[in-house]
């Protein structure tokens, strides 16, 4: 069995470095794109806001139709589409065009989630065997970020720009070709329909809440329409619980997300996503002001390169530590440990920023706990649900991740105000205080998400304890 399961992770580490590369690919070019298509540094800002609206609304249905249909069925179709859509950004002639195709590429979110699941359900369920696979793709998704990284940055001068948007279409296309023909069939967990109503209130709920914190970043938190639409997303989630509850397959069985195991799991992944996904652009910020400001680490691109170079490749550790911690500790155990790392290397930012060395420290400190979150979280989700629901529980942590680096990201962008230095770093400086702001929600979320963990383990020892003492009773 270990034979066969491992013949598979290779397989989909393949689509985990397609992943990467499309993640660490465009970073450094988003100048070089900005001038292709002819729009201003700060319009690059809506890529972001695109990507995580798709994301967040299309990995929930997928990763349930991987449970009803296939897991493979929905990572091939995926891909395709993924694949069409890097073509397309070739392929756009505009900004619009661009954008579209661009937010479209946001489907490759699912691929991680729906893996691990497609993991766990090869090993039959062997948590430790799923843990140790999950590390692996973790780690070669983190590997690959800088590999893309390195890559646009070494061709993007020399050759044009339709063959730099070009290499990412290719490597897509690539990997599509090998997981159709290679990846074994999985067979379909779960009967029924797509559950369409459930469909349609998620769509509206997460366009709502997503379009609510788009409009917090670009027109600031006085924004009436903003909250009106945050309001509005929050409000649908009562009508959208009642149907799923009564539904008999649903699109979010709201009652596994209510059991003990799950919820915890679910609430730490929306928390991790805060810090991994939300504070990426105001770190980049921070270093490259320069110190006249009053702080700031003055750091070139070149920096801010190295920085995230040494984040990625710390988790890519972390991912590795995580199986043996969590043998050792125990499931939770081990990821309340990651949490807390995560905590760390965020709090160490509020006295420690001053230069470029104990930058990299804070980063490599938080980047070993996130690596470890972002295997080890998927994984437990998959062993604290039930066969015929594992895509589900996996898609929604990458659902969840996405919700709350985009209600973190709107928060930040609040604290980081003063000047518009999101959007335009060069039009001025926030004040330092929003920074500290940033650091402080960052390093709360990592200590509220161990507290929540450790709670948890301590729960379930209780129990299993209780349990055991119960049936030694009745032996007697």
């Amino acid at each position: 069995m270990r034979r066969s399961v491992w013949s598979v992770v290779g397989l989909l580490a393949l689509m985990e470095l397609a992943s990467g590369i499309l993640q660490g690919y465009y970073t450094p070019i988003y100048t070089d794109i900005a001038h292709h298509l002819g729009i201003r540094d700060a319009d690059v800002n809506w890529f972001e806001a695109a990507q995580l609206i798709v994301s967040a609304i299309l990995v929930p249905p997928l990763a349930r139709l991987g449970d009803q249909v296939g897991h493979k069925r929905v990572l091939v179709w995926s891909t395709f589409v993924t694949a069409a859509a890097t073509w397309g950004e070739v392929a756009a002639p505009g900004f619009g065009t661009f954008l579209v195709a661009w937010a479209v590429v946001g489907v490759y979110v699912v691929w991680l989630p729906i893996e691990v699941a497609v993991v766990y359900l090869r090993a039959d369920g062997d948590e430790q065997l799923t843990r140790r696979g999950a590390a692996l793709l973790v780690a070669v998704l983190e590997l690959s970020v800088i590999l893309g990284a390195g890559l646009s940055g070494a061709i993007v001068g020399p050759l044009p720009m339709a063959v730099v948007l070009a290499v990412p279409g290719v490597v897509v296309t690539l990997v599509w070709l090998a997981i159709w023909r290679w990846l074994p069939a999985t067979t379909p967990r779960s009967g029924g329909g797509l559950d369409w109503p459930g469909l349609g209130l998620l769509t509206l709920m997460l366009a709502l809440l997503m379009g609510g914190l788009v409009v917090v970043r670009v027109q600031g938190p006085g924004s009436v329409l903003a909250w009106l639409l945050v309001l509005l997303g929050l409000a649908t989630t009562v009508p959208f619980c009642r149907l799923e509850a009564d539904t008999a397959e649903p699109l979010v069985d709201v009652r596994l997300l209510a059991s003990r195991r799950q919820w915890p799991l679910q609430l730490v992944t929306g928390l991790f996503g805060m810090a991994v996904l939300g504070a990426q652009i105001p770190l980049s910020t921070f270093a490259r002001t320069k110190p006249a400001a009053g702080y700031g680490l003055g750091a070139g691109a070149g920096y801010v390169s190295v920085l995230i170079a040494l984040y990625v490749v710390t988790m890519a550790i972390g991912s590795f530590l995580y199986p043996p911690v969590a043998r050792r500790l125990g499931e939770y155990r081990g990821l309340g440990c990651a949490a807390l790392l995560v905590a760390l290397g965020y709090a160490l930012w509020l006295p420690l920023h001053a230069s470029t060395g104990q930058g990299l420290v804070n980063m490599a400190v938080a980047g070993v706990g996130s690596g470890a979150l972002l295997g080890g979280l998927p994984a437990a989700a998959a062993a604290a649900a039930p066969p015929d629901r594992t895509g589900m529980a996996t898609g929604l942590t990458n659902a969840i991740k996405t919700l709350g680096g985009a209600i973190a990201s709107a928060i930040f962008a609040i604290a980081l105000s003063a000047t518009g230095s999101i959007a335009d770093p060069a039009r001025g400086h926030a004040p330092l205080s929003g920074y500290l702001t940033v650091w402080g929600v960052c390093a709360a979320a990592g200590l509220v998400s161990a507290a929540v963990l450790f709670s948890v383990e301590r729960s379930l020892s209780a129990g299993r304890v209780v349990t055991s003492g119960e049936a030694t009773g009745a032996g007697a």
